[in-house]
């Protein structure tokens, strides 16, 4: 498992506090969400939860489904959590995701002023946050956020895998 912090180091203080900290409960309840989702769409979920670590947000991808090309799982839950807490700023809160957030997630992200991103697969092909490029260090983002990412890297990677693997033999 790689971590990744905000100055761009590992380091293992970090390391123990995640582990043992409820983002890797957080995280295995997404992860059974996505396979559920992943019967009819590509399996990624994503929560937030507020300061007191409470989900106030929840979507899955529903790109397919609604045909939205704007249905990201972390977009549907930055609509709901805004609904919630009645604001669009989320400096409090902390999103957990099994994948990268896309570039145009990664700037929603940043646009909402979220503190804390969480993801478990890198996505080295658009992920926003490192994997390809990583907008929250581009001068032009305004508002600096935690990044932690491979929370569950193995298992979240598995789950895409085979979810694509299984669409390309349907082709």
């Amino acid at each position: 498992m790689r971590y990744i912090f905000e100055n761009g180091n590992s380091n293992r203080n970090q390391q123990k506090k995640l582990n043992n900290s409820n983002f890797s409960k957080w995280m295995i309840s997404i992860l059974r969400r996505s396979k559920e989702i992943g019967k009819v769409e590509i399996p990624i979920c994503s929560i937030i939860l507020d300061e007191r670590g409470r989900c106030i947000g929840r979507g899955v991808n529903r790109r397919n489904i609604n045909k939205d090309p704007l249905g990201h799982a972390e977009i549907i839950a930055l609509r709901q959590a805004s609904l919630i807490k009645n604001d669009w700023r989320f400096n409090e809160c902390t999103i957990i995701t099994n994948l990268e957030p896309c570039t145009m997630c990664a700037s929603a992200l940043i646009q909402a002023r979220m503190g804390k991103v969480i993801f478990g697969a890198y996505d080295k092909k658009r992920g926003g946050l490192g994997g390809s490029i990583d907008l929250s260090k581009h001068e032009s983002a305004h508002h600096k956020m935690e990044i932690i990412g491979g929370l569950l890297e193995e298992e979240c990677s598995q789950i895409l895998q085979i979810w694509f693997k299984k669409l390309r033999t349907q082709k």
